[in-house]
């Protein structure tokens, strides 16, 4: 059971990264900057929390699907990571 759940943990915050990765790049593929260009511009702008926020939404597919599956303890790990990375985005956005 816990080791479901730390699965699930971690195929959320990677799901949460892919995410992240491919909104970079289709910023930056319509603005012709690189992935790393656009990451630094949001930490230096702020907008890194609303990055993370969008790149979550990869979560919900990962969630849908374990549940789908019948793997509850892992979605339930999933839910954990997407909670976390909420609670990352709104000390983000408000520091």
């Amino acid at each position: 059971m816990k080791k479901d759940i730390i699965i699930g943990i971690i195929v959320g915050l990677i799901a949460n990264a892919i995410g992240v990765l491919l909104f970079s790049l289709y910023i930056g593929s319509t603005q012709d900057r690189t992935i790393t260009n656009v990451l630094q511009t949001a930490v230096t702008e702020g907008r890194l929390g609303k990055i993370m926020a969008i790149g979550a939404v990869l979560n919900l597919l990962a969630f849908f699907l374990m549940l789908r599956q019948g793997q509850d303890a892992r979605a339930r790990g999933v839910l954990f990571a997407t909670i976390t990375i909420a609670f990352v985005t709104m000390i983000l956005m408000f520091t």
